[in-house]
Formats: structure tokens, sequence, C-alpha cells
């Protein structure tokens, strides 16, 4: 019986999959990191998945793909844009949102949403890893410290100075010179999260700043960056349990609409200019009423 349907995102640096049952419950979830656009990752969050879902793929209805690497894998039946799936699931995760913010391993997005749900103006980052996740592994190696540390120690900042560079390189090299300097990590760490959340801005102005705000991606889950963003944007945002699977969400929520018979119509738009033109020419979708049916986000 084929009872399930399966979103991938297949990031830059992590594969992340989610699986849902045909009432739009997620019954499992996982998030592997194996290297830059990893196979292997894939492979092993599709394992791990299924294997907390108790199924195995012959079980699986459709699935549906995301990502830089969506095209790779060769399980799936359709493939979307990350604008696509990350409103999506974003939306599901906070159905109040009216704007996304989505910084991950390669990249940052904000995502503006109208009042229908649907994306109404996008703007990215892609083409610098500056205030993307990868801008924050090249610091935490040149000042040796944990990637996983970095939010709670810059917290403690207390000093007022910029990071002048945000290209990953040059940061690295400025990063380097304070530390001979004297300066002391906490301090340089808090002035980096300061200089990743002006840079968001700089894509929130682009869109138009709107609130309620979610934020997804990895980087969500640092608490500096997080706290340094909600400062600049004004007002707090919508942090979910599990933020760095909402484009495989989004993903598996779009492969349960087509499983559910909905027209063409109603799953993708019309609308050319908010075509992501970096990845693809897909196009975008519509959400439906789907969103109030996801019932859960598990632990993994």
């Amino acid at each position: 019986m084929k009872d399930h349907i399966m979103g991938i995102d297949f990031g830059s640096t992590t594969a992340k999959t989610v699986i849902l049952d045909l009432n739009g419950a997620i019954v499992a979830s996982n998030v592997s990191q194996l290297g830059s656009v990893s196979g292997a990752a894939v492979e092993a969050s599709i394992a791990t998945t299924l294997k907390q879902a108790g199924l195995t793929q012959d079980r699986i209805a459709r699935t549906v793909s995301t990502g830089y690497g969506r095209r790779l894998i060769d399980i799936v039946d359709k493939s979307y844009t990350e604008i696509t799936c990350h409103a999506k699931g974003a939306i599901a995760m906070a159905p109040e949102a009216k704007m996304v913010i989505d910084i991950g391993g390669q990249d940052s997005k904000v995502i503006a949403i109208d009042k229908n749900g649907m994306v109404d103006n996008f703007a990215m980052n892609d083409r610098c890893a500056g205030g993307t996740g990868k801008f924050f592994e090249v610091l935490a190696r040149a000042m040796e410290v944990d990637l996983d540390e970095m939010g709670q120690l810059a917290l403690k900042a207390v000093e007022d100075f910029s990071i002048s560079s945000m290209c990953a390189t040059f940061a690295e090299t400025e990063v380097i010179s304070l530390l001979a300097e004297g300066k002391p990590k906490i301090e340089i760490l808090g002035a980096v999260h300061r200089a990743i959340a002006k840079r968001t801005m700089g894509l929130v102005a682009r869109v138009g700043k709107r609130t309620p705000t979610v934020m997804t991606g990895g980087v969500a889950n640092n608490v500096a960056a997080l706290k340094a963003i909600e400062q600049e944007l004004g007002s707090p945002l919508i942090k979910p349990a599990h933020p760095q699977i909402a484009g495989a969400l989004g993903a598996a929520i779009l492969g349960l609409e087509e499983y559910r018979g909905m027209s063409k119509k109603d799953i993708v738009g019309d609308e050319p200019d908010l075509i992501d033109p970096h990845r693809s020419n897909e196009p975008k979708c519509k959400p439906d009423g789907l969103m109030s049916k996801i019932k859960n986000i598990v632990n993994h």
C-alpha cells in the first residue's frame, strides 16, 4: 500500500527529508550532513527517515525534491525551486507569517508572503557565502571555536564595533587581524553576528519589511544570529521547532497536493516574475488549505 509522501531538500551542505501521511501529518524527519551537495547525505537522510517512520520505499506514493541537488535524485517524481518549497514549508509551520527569512549553508533568502499565503516577492543572496552557514563555518575555524558554541559566546559581547567585510575570505583575514591585535574572541563574534544581521536586512529591504516573520534554515538555531536579526528588524522572529526542514516539508506538502489530484491550476501560479532565475524555470505554487492540517513536527 502506498500511503505516504516524501519531501527531500538536497541542500548545499545538508540533506533533509520529511515523510507525511495522507492526512498531512509529519510521521518522520531527518537532517543529515556529510559534505557539500553530498549524495551520501541524501541516501542517509532518506534511509533514516524511512526507518523512523517504520516504512519501506514501496510505501511512498509520491516523492518531491528541492534544493541545489534536487535533479540528482533518481527516485523523485517532481522537483520544485527552493523559493516555492521553503515558503510552503515555512507557512505550514507558522501560518500567521507574512515574511520568511531563510539562511542556509550557501545562500540566504527573504520571501514576502501576501494576504492569501502566496509568494509575493523574494530576494536571494546566492552569489556570495557572506551571511550564510558557510560564512559561520569559515570564521569558526579562524577563531578556533566550535560552530555550535558561536551563538552562545556572541551573546556575551558588549563592545560595539563592526566587521567591514562580508566576503568570507576577506572577513577571515579581518578576523585573524583582529585576533592578532588582541581583540577578545567574544567581541569579534558579536561583531560578526551584527554584520550578518545587517546583511540580512539588505534582503529584507529589497522585498519590503513585513511582520510577523518566521526564520528558517540552519542559522535559525544560532541564538545570537536570531537575536541580532530581531534587533535589526525591530520585531520578534518566529522560530519553528525544526527550522531546517522547511524546504523538505514544503516539497512533501506539494507532493501530497498533487497526489490528492488537485488541478494544475491549483498547484502552480502564472506569475513569471516570481520564478527563481538562478535555479530553475519551474513555476511557483499556490498554497491551499492543507497548511492547517499539518499535525506535528517530530523530534529526530
